[in-house]
């Protein structure tokens, strides 16, 4: 909330009218009486739900919307140069044939610096084109030749690096969601690759592009990584792509690409516990949730933000909160059946907000969409952990039959020898616990449970949903 309530405090007079008379004329008159609130009166949350008569979700939902408004009418109201220089190169040649030659080169010239200034390599390729022409008689011509040459191959390498960040995370989330252990030497191949190109050129693009990958390489895959950087720590590079970003504010792939870092500080954060630092930027990401899962997988793994969200809400006993929370931003999120480590930490997500309100049914139905439409040949380790939540959805129902069929079908899974290097001790004594459930001895019943629950060690790393399900006295409760 503190960063929406900062920016709307920081609006203009008339951009605050604006956007105030805005909501008005579209219906939005809730969402018109949210920003006076905060504007004018500078009520808290409690106060501002009481006066608009709206439940805790209503209200996040009515929250995020205002966000986005104001987010695209600033968008809108941006004279933005780069797009403009971008236009005006497109038309430069008018000024060769429509200009005598001193004045072209010094309009080119000018061009030239503005285009630097935004690393703008593809326009720059057709400035000095015309540039190395128009010297074609002088030794100028053999410079301006050479800068055409390297901004060409710079181009490419700008295209070299997004294909590699592309990959990085195409290739991350199938090592994650497989718990493969052996794809970390392809990442950490890609991250030296990432690192080499971006060492070509003193550019700060390549400088952002690197440390997409560096960063949430450090937090997710290995901190021990050796890769040499110009900066002592994560947070120095925190700040000096914060100054980038301040710098080119009116840079539009800044601009959006600038939620990926919030995403990657909150993910810094909460990999080393200092969580009040986590509910700076868990707030920012949050509100634009839909947009990130749907939009940034070519800059980054973004479905990892739902295991941060569960991490996160189990840590501060919020989760029966993600149940609405859900249905509100996620039930319009396009799910892509090919990008399968995505879809099935979505599906997997879903599943567990409904089985912290007790939707077993619900629950099971998430489960079920999932087998139906991923095919886990390549990803064991996942489909064993969707057959553990399942077979405890039925403990739960005391669906006996359904127990018995998924008990049966998570120990053949066990049994084949090509999975044989999983860690099946902890799936084992969670599935004795499971079992003695149905035991028709109460006393029995209890003991078991709790002894076995005791010899349950779940893996800190990979893709483990169980490590999202408190095994705790509650939980013996519920299953007796």
């Amino acid at each position: 909330m503190s960063k929406l309530k900062n920016v709307i405090k920081q609006l203009s007079e008339s951009d605050y009218q604006n956007i105030f008379e805005s909501l008005l004329n579209s219906g939005a008159e809730k969402s018109a009486h949210l920003l006076k609130y905060i504007r004018e009166k500078q009520l808290n949350d409690t106060k501002i739900m009481e006066a608009l008569d709206l439940n805790t979700s209503a209200y996040y939902t009515m929250r995020s919307r205002l966000n986005q408004k104001i987010e695209e009418y600033l968008l809108q109201q941006m004279e933005n140069p780069r797009t403009d220089l971008v236009k005006k190169t497109a038309s430069i040649q008018d000024v060769v044939f429509n200009k005598n030659r001193s004045l072209s080169i010094t309009t080119l010239k000018k061009f030239e610096k503005e285009l630097q200034s935004y690393d703008l390599s593809n326009e720059l390729t057709i400035v000095y084109k015309l540039l190395k022409k128009m010297h074609a008689h002088t030794a100028e011509g053999y410079h301006y030749k050479q800068m055409y040459n390297k901004h060409v191959a710079y181009m490419l390498a700008l295209d070299k690096a997004e294909d590699i960040i592309t990959d990085y995370f195409r290739k991350y989330g199938e090592y994650f969601v497989a718990s493969d252990p052996t794809k970390k030497t392809e990442l950490e191949f890609m991250l030296k690759e990432v690192c080499n190109v971006s060492k070509l050129y003193q550019s700060h693009r390549l400088y952002v592009y690197q440390n997409l990958v560096y960063i949430f390489h450090l937090i997710h895959v290995n901190e021990n990584v050796e890769i040499s950087t110009e900066d002592d720590s994560v947070e120095d590079i925190f700040t000096k792509i914060d100054k980038i970003f301040e710098d080119y504010y009116l840079d539009t792939f800044y601009f959006n690409i600038k939620i990926v870092f919030e995403f990657l500080k909150m993910e810094y954060y909460s990999k080393y516990k200092l969580y009040k630092n986590v509910e700076k930027y868990f707030d920012q990401v949050n509100m634009v949730l839909p947009i990130f899962l749907d939009c940034y997988s070519l800059f980054t793994f973004p479905s990892r933000v739902l295991l941060t969200k569960l991490e996160r809400n189990l840590r501060m006993y919020y989760e029966r909160n993600l149940y609405d929370e859900s249905k509100i931003l996620l039930d319009n999120v396009y799910l892509d059946k090919d990008d399968k480590p995505s879809f099935i930490l979505h599906h997997s997500y879903r599943a567990l907000c409904c089985y912290y309100v007790d939707k077993y049914e619900e629950c099971t139905t998430w489960l079920d969409k999932l087998t139906e439409n991923v095919v886990f040949k390549y990803y064991p380790e996942a489909f064993v952990q969707v057959k553990l939540l399942l077979i405890l959805q039925y403990a739960l129902l005391k669906d006996k039959k359904g127990f018995e069929q998924t008990f049966g079908s998570i120990k053949r899974f066990i049994r084949d020898d090509e999975n044989e290097e999983l860690d099946t001790n902890y799936m084992l004594a969670y599935l004795k616990m499971l079992r003695y459930s149905f035991s028709d001895n109460p006393k029995l019943k209890a003991i078991k449970m709790r002894e076995y629950m005791s010899k349950i060690v779940l893996p800190e790393e990979g893709f483990c949903m169980l490590n999202y399900v408190r095994l705790d006295d509650r939980l013996l409760q519920r299953l007796m």
